[in-house]
């Protein structure tokens, strides 16, 4: 069974645990990093674990919430090798899987009700990345990776 790591901060609790049994009734095995209720927690610990997790290969695919969900994009685009992308829509979800091979769904929290929220992430688990012409974006994509990495010293 595949399996799938899903986080949130308290402000993406409610959707985390709302989209839980859509990814179970999917045959997937959830792992959940946290956060486990609505109590305050800081955004970019749960998103580190989800990314690194991901970027490792530990998974193929992980789901992060928060608030906006910027934040929750921002820290995991740090770790090389996650696209993260914000989807509030199914459009987006679909382009970020088809152009981009998006990695890490970003949701928000406060601004995406459940149904749309089953909706999107119906369309990015079953969208496959089209490759073609998107390759070589993704290429440069690492390579600029790689040049920053080199230019600032970065392991």
């Amino acid at each position: 069974m595949e399996e799938i790591i899903v986080g949130s901060d308290h402000a993406g609790f409610v959707l985390k645990e709302a989209i839980k049994p859509s990814l179970f009734a999917r045959g997937l095995t959830v792992i959940d990093a946290g956060t486990h209720d609505e109590s305050p927690v800081d955004y970019p610990d749960i998103g580190a674990v989800v990314a690194e997790r991901v970027v490792s290969g530990e998974f193929a695919r992980g789901i992060l919430i928060c608030g906006s969900g910027v934040g929750m994009s921002i820290v995991a685009n740090r770790y090389h090798g996650a696209r993260a992308a914000l989807c509030l829509d199914e459009e987006t979800a679909l382009l970020s899987r088809l152009h981009n091979d998006s990695n890490i769904l970003v949701l928000a929290g406060r601004r995406t009700a459940t149904e749309r929220a089953w909706a999107i992430l119906d369309v990015w688990l079953r969208t496959p990345f089209s490759g073609e012409r998107h390759e070589s974006r993704l290429d440069k994509i690492r390579d600029l990776e790689a040049a920053l990495c080199r230019k600032y010293s970065i392991p």
